[in-house]
């Protein structure tokens, strides 16, 4: 891979990084000759007493997740994987995390080192394998969501944690005003909630953790105890359930957990305690992107839709900048997934 990200710098040919392609939907269209990463696989190191897990970039997400709860334990960002081949090097380029999220953290908040390869063929390894190694700048963290623009990522150390010992999902029936009331006051309460998600005038609560904890929450809370709890929230991660069948192209919403019911049209999902509002509509994108604004944060058009739009709400001045200053160090000739995150980069 070394020597062929070299050729394709000296040419200046565009590469496509790409290991099971499961996330091909993910951003700005893809060109250029596909770099496979699938044959850089395998578990290098994992020491369950220790909580982390290294393994190689092409290494099949469910091998990694298997390999864990055979020992109790998960990757607590919950990964999507919208397909059985997806890899670890893509879960971390693409820096999407499940229902768990905002409770136990994000992609990037587990990655504690990575081994890569920019735009140069440079072989390159930033961060380690403990939380404390933080010298110098946090490269290894700065790889999640950066959908393969700045390297690519052969082996991947991440923090791991255990299982919880016990896990139940309540539903309750509210109107979307109420269940964000309702998630924000939970959250200000110590309660062991692990995923929320809020559509039509169903509210469902997943609780996590220990036996006495779990059901003294289901006390407080109230509602319905629902059948499969697991398979709900993998169907919810990903997007198999209902309202990510209906045909209109899907936004997804990051904005504060307060905001109130957005005004725009549409069908809306709201997962992470309201911080999180996927949305189901043919609304121009100014009236998508205004409605984030108005919650005080951005929109992204995930699935489907017309990506000449942008796929990513634009930057402000000082972050483009950054993000420009970043690609012309790590990938000077531009050859890494150009256009995936923006047309200029």
């Amino acid at each position: 891979m070394s020597e062929a990200l070299r050729e394709a710098a000296e040419a200046r040919r565009a590469l496509c990084i790409r290991g099971g392609g499961t996330k091909d939907f993910y951003g700005g269209e893809t060109r250029g000759e596909v770099l496979d990463t699938t044959g850089c696989r395998g578990v290098v190191n994992y020491e369950p007493t220790e909580l982390v897990i290294t393994a190689r970039g092409g290494t099949p997400l469910a091998e990694i997740e298997a390999t864990l709860r055979e020992q109790g334990q998960m990757l607590v960002f919950e990964p999507p994987h919208f397909g059985p081949e997806a890899t670890l090097g893509g879960c971390i380029a693409a820096g999407l995390s499940g229902p768990r999220r905002p409770y136990a953290g994000a992609a990037r908040d587990t990655v504690l080192g990575v081994h890569m390869l920019d735009g140069q063929g440079r072989d390159l390894r930033f961060g380690g394998q403990v939380m404390k190694n933080v010298a110098g700048y946090d490269i290894s963290r700065l790889m999640a969501g950066s959908l393969g623009t700045l390297g690519v990522i052969t082996e991947v150390s991440l923090k791991v944690l255990p299982l919880p010992v016990r896990e139940i999902t309540l539903h309750r029936e509210h109107s979307q005003a109420e269940a964000i009331a309702l998630m924000n006051e939970w959250a200000g309460r110590p309660l062991p909630i692990s995923a929320t998600c809020h559509a039509g005038k169903s509210l469902w609560i997943r609780l996590s953790g220990a036996e006495a904890a779990v059901r003294a929450a289901r006390e407080k809370i109230g509602g319905e105890e629902m059948g499969d709890s697991a398979g709900f929230w993998r169907a919810l991660r990903e997007q198999e359930s209902d309202f990510f069948m209906l045909p209109e192209p899907l936004w997804r919403l990051s904005v504060k957990p307060t905001t109130p019911p957005l005004n725009v049209s549409g069908q809306q999902l709201m997962e992470w305690g309201g911080a999180l509002r996927w949305l189901k509509t043919q609304a121009d994108a100014k009236d998508v992107r205004e409605a984030a604004a108005f919650g005080g944060g951005h929109a992204t058009l995930f699935r489907g839709g017309d990506k000449s739009v942008g796929v990513f709400g634009p930057l402000p001045g000082a972050i483009e900048a950054i993000h420009r200053r970043l690609k012309a160090s790590f990938d000077p000739a531009g050859i890494l997934n150009p256009g995936r995150l923006y047309q200029w980069m």
